[in-house]
C-alpha cells in the first residue's frame, strides 16, 4: 500500500505512541508466527526489512480507540518452510540415501550401522524403499547389503523445491509426508494493511484525562479533547484488608469440621497449667516433654491456683498408685510441678478441659469437638520449624468406639481434604493407646509422607474425669502450616509466619480451595 506524503509525515508520530521507533516509506505490516509460537511484525521498505517489533501493542491499540486514527485490515495466508532437519538434508542428503551410500560391497554389520547419526531412521526408510536387504545368516551378526546399484534422493529434491519457493508443485501427500517426518513446517502469516481512520489528523493533540474545576471556570474545556473511557481496563485494585494464607486454609479446615457435625472448642487461653497440659493427660511429671528444652514456662504468674480438687486427687492417685485397671507410673506425684504455668504445647489441653466438663453433666451425651489454634514449643528454628505453630485437633466421644471407628472418621476427614490414599502405622503417645501415625501418598514427591497423628484416649485419662464406663474417645491432630506451605508452594516457614512475611505475598495469594 502506498501512503500519501501527509500520511508519511504523520503516521510515524501516531504509531510511535503505541509501537516506538517507526520510520516508514511505502510499507506494509506482516505478522510472522514461527514454529516456537513467537510473533513479530516486519515493516518493509522497497529496499528491504526496516525493523521488527512485537505486534500486540499496536493491534490492541487499534481495537481500543486507535482505530479512529488508523485502521488495520488483517489478511491471513499460509506457507511452508524447512525445519533445521530439512536444511540438513539439503546439504548432506536424506537419511536413507546416506545409509545406502555408507554400505560397502561386502556389506555392513547392522550393529555398526545403528551407531551412525542417521542410522535408525535411514535404515527404516531404506528398508521400506527396498534399497537394502538384511542377511541374518552371517556368523558375526545380521549384515546389511545394497539391494540396488543406485538410488535417487527424491526427499532432497522435494525439499529443494520448497527452498526455491516451488511448494505448489508438490502434491499434498508429499507435503504431509515431509511434515510427518518433521522436515517441513506449515507457517501462518498475518498481514496488516494500514489506512487512515475516521479521526486521522496531521497533528497530534494531547487528550485530557480529567475534567478539572479550573477548566469549567475558564470555559477552556470547550476547546479540549477528552480521552474516552476504556471500560475493558482492569483498573486499580481497591485498598482493603487481605486474609493471610494461614487464615484461608484454616477457614477450609473449619468448614470441613462443621460439615461433619463437630462443635468448635474455646481455645483463647494460650497460658495453661502443667496439670491440664500434662497431668490430666496421664503424662508423667518426669516425661522429657516437660523439660525446659521443649516447654516455655511462665515467669509471672509462675503458678496456677484454682483446680477441681476432687479430680486433682484422682489424677494424683492414678499417677502414683494406679487404678482403673492400670498400675500407674509408681512415682511421687508433686502438686508444685502440676501448678507450673506454661505456654500450652498442644490444644489437647483444651480437649481435656472439655471432656472434664462433659463428664460433669448428669447424663452423658455423645459429642464431637474440634479446635484450630496456636501452640508453643521450645524448638530449634529452621526452614520447617518455629517456636509457635497451629494445631488442628478433632475429638469424638461416644460409647463403644474402637480403632476401626477412628480409621473410618480419619478416612472421611482426609477425603474431604482431597487425600484418599491413607496408611496407618502404630505409634506411641503417653495419653492414647492404641496410637497411630497417619501417612498419605504424595503424588509430587512419589512417596508416603506423615500427615497426622491419632489414637484412642487411655482409660487412665478418661475415668478420673468421671466419664461413664464404656465411653471411648478417639482423637487426631495435624499442623496447619504444613498443608498451607504445600498449597501455596512455600518452602520456608519463616516466609509464612513472622516478621519476615512479604505483605505482597499476602495480597497476591489466591483463595484456598482444597481439592476434594
Amino acid at each position: 500500500m502506498v501512503l500519501s506524503f501527509d500520511m508519511l509525515q504523520t503516521l510515524p508520530k501516531i504509531l510511535d505512541k503505541v509501537a516506538p521507533a517507526f520510520l516508514m516509506s511505502s510499507c506494509s505490516f506482516m505478522l510472522e508466527k514461527s514454529r516456537d509460537s513467537t510473533a513479530r511484525v516486519v515493516v518493509w521498505r522497497e529496499i528491504g526489512v526496516l525493523r521488527s517489533y512485537t505486534m500486540e501493542s499496536t493491534y490492541s491499540g487499534c481495537s481500543h480507540g486507535l482505530y479512529k486514527v488508523i485502521e488495520a485490515e488483517q489478511r491471513t495466508s499460509k506457507t511452508w518452510e524447512l525445519t533445521p532437519e530439512g536444511q540438513e538434508i539439503i546439504h548432506e542428503g536424506s537419511h536413507e540415501v546416506r545409509v545406502f551410500n555408507s554400505i560397502p560391497p561386502e556389506g555392513l554389520l547392522q550393529s555398526e550401522l545403528m551407531k551412525m547419526p542417521s542410522g535408525k531412521v535411514g535404515f527404516s526408510k531404506a528398508m521400506s524403499n527396498k534399497w537394502i536387504r538384511l542377511d541374518k545368516s552371517s556368523e558375526s551378526g545380521p549384515r546389511i547389503f545394497q539391494a540396488m546399484e543406485s538410488v535417487q534422493d527424491t526427499v532432497r529434491e522435494k525439499l529443494l523445491q520448497v527452498q526455491k519457493g516451488e511448494t505448489n508443485c508438490l502434491e499434498e501427500k508429499d507435503k504431509n509426508e515431509l511434515k510427518k517426518r518433521k522436515l517441513l513446517a506449515e507457517v501462518t502469516i498475518k498481514t496488516y494493511w494500514v489506512k487512515k481512520g475516521r479521526a486521522f489528523s496531521t497533528t497530534i493533540a494531547k487528550q485530557e484525562t480529567d475534567l478539572t474545576p479550573e477548566m469549567i471556570a475558564s470555559g477552556s474545556w470547550r476547546d479540549l479533547k477528552f480521552k474516552s473511557y476504556n471500560f475493558e481496563a482492569l483498573g486499580i485494585m481497591p485498598e482493603s484488608g487481605h486474609l493471610h494464607p494461614l487464615l484461608k486454609v484454616r477457614t477450609q479446615f473449619r468448614q470441613i469440621f462443621l460439615e461433619m457435625g463437630f462443635t468448635e472448642m474455646p481455645t483463647n487461653n494460650y497460658i495453661e497449667s502443667s496439670f491440664w497440659n500434662f497431668d490430666a493427660l496421664f503424662q508423667p511429671q518426669q516425661h522429657p516433654a516437660r523439660d525446659q528444652h521443649d516447654t516455655f514456662f511462665m515467669k509471672d504468674p509462675s503458678e496456677a491456683i484454682d483446680f477441681p480438687m476432687d479430680y486433682l486427687k484422682r489424677v494424683k492417685r492414678v499417677h502414683s498408685q494406679g487404678g482403673y485397671g492400670s498400675q500407674g507410673y509408681k512415682y511421687e506425684w508433686k502438686l508444685e510441678e502440676a501448678r507450673k504455668n506454661l505456654l500450652r504445647t498442644h490444644t489437647t489441653a483444651v480437649s481435656a478441659r472439655m471432656l472434664y466438663q462433659l463428664a460433669q453433666q448428669e447424663k452423658f451425651t455423645p459429642t464431637k469437638y474440634f479446635s484450630i489454634d496456636r501452640v508453643f514449643r521450645n524448638e530449634t528454628l529452621d526452614a520447617t520449624h518455629l517456636a509457635e505453630f497451629h494445631q488442628i485437633e478433632g475429638v469424638v466421644a461416644d460409647y463403644g468406639l474402637t480403632l476401626g471407628d477412628l480409621m473410618g472418621v480419619l478416612k472421611e476427614f482426609f477425603t474431604k481434604l482431597g487425600i484418599t490414599q491413607l496408611r496407618f502405622k502404630p505409634a506411641y503417645n503417653p495419653y492414647t493407646e492404641p496410637s497411630m501415625e497417619v501417612f498419605s501418598y504424595h503424588q509430587g514427591l512419589k512417596k508416603w509422607v506423615e500427615v497426622g497423628n491419632s489414637g484412642v484416649f487411655r482409660p487412665e485419662m478418661l475415668l478420673p474425669m468421671g466419664l461413664p464406663d464404656g465411653v471411648s474417645v478417639i482423637a487426631w491432630g495435624l499442623s496447619l502450616e504444613r498443608p498451607t506451605m504445600i498449597k501455596y508452594g512455600i518452602n520456608n516457614i519463616r516466609e509464612l509466619v513472622g516478621h519476615k512475611v512479604n505483605l505482597q505475598m499476602v495480597y497476591d495469594s489466591p483463595l484456598c480451595r482444597l481439592d476434594t
